[in-house]
């Protein structure tokens, strides 16, 4: 089927994501997000773009971005090209890494500009990574409180929110913010249907059942499913275990 056109927006602004393939992280450890963060200052030259937050996961990336000079997709081609060729020599592999082409979409009001910033800063937290924004590194948050990155424009929202404390107030409150996510291009499984679908897996449709094998099989079966499309979070609700392990145990392979 061919892919739709991208929309695009009036006012240059974008909501970007990019996500690893099956889902499968595109971090490794942090050199990685480092030089990650290195190729957007340099795309920051050469396309002329304003970048108005960023978050770096484990496996997906979300950026609020404008265009100016380049358009959206060579942008977001510049970007994923240098990472992806970096990321296959530094590991030995070959073959693609993001999920298909980037994810977006068009920001056209300062109202949804603010929300896609707030949903963007309190991904950590959304993930069970941070419990108020600040403690993760990885997102420009830091950058509105005190601090410069080289890379986010902190005027337009500052001035959107009525000055620096509104914002950070803003960014800080509770919310029932929505936008483009990693669960993007396909429905969200229910409890009921995850647990068909470790059943086909591993042979485990319950905690006690995961619980009650060895712990060399349930090592196995966390990598089974990781493989087969399960995020960190989903495997370590559907198994008991925290986030943290499940991440270990997927890093060591």
């Amino acid at each position: 089927m061919p892919r739709g056109a991208r929309k695009t927006s009036s006012t240059d602004i974008y909501h970007v994501m990019l996500r690893g393939i099956n889902r499968q992280d595109i971090f490794e450890e942090d050199e990685d997000k480092k030089f990650f963060l290195w190729i957007i200052r340099e795309c920051i030259k050469v396309s002329g773009c304003d970048i108005y937050a960023y978050c770096l996961m484990s496996n997906h990336v979300h950026i609020l971005i404008r265009t100016k000079t380049e358009s959206i997709g060579v942008i977001m081609k510049r970007i994923g090209t240098r990472y992806v060729l970096y990321f296959n020599e530094k590991y030995g592999r070959v073959g693609h890494l993001f999920q298909d082409r980037f994810i977006s979409e068009a920001v056209e009001d300062d109202r949804y500009f603010l929300t896609v910033l707030r949903y963007i800063i309190q991904n950590p937290m959304k993930a069970g990574i941070e419990q108020r924004p600040g403690s993760y590194m990885w997102s420009s948050y830091r950058t509105y409180v005190d601090s410069f990155d080289h890379i986010t424009d902190t005027s337009i929202a500052i001035d959107m929110a009525g000055g620096k404390e509104k914002l950070i107030e803003f960014l800080n409150e509770n919310n029932n913010d929505t936008a483009i996510d990693v669960s993007e291009g396909g429905r969200k499984l229910s409890d009921k249907e995850l647990k068909r679908k470790m059943l086909q897996v591993t042979g485990c449709m319950t905690i006690s059942d995961y619980q009650n094998i060895s712990k060399e099989e349930q090592r196995v079966c966390v990598l089974k499913m990781r493989k087969s499309g399960f995020s960190l979070a989903q495997i370590a609700r559907m198994i008991g275990r925290s986030k943290t392990l499940i991440h270990k145990i997927v890093k060591e392979g």
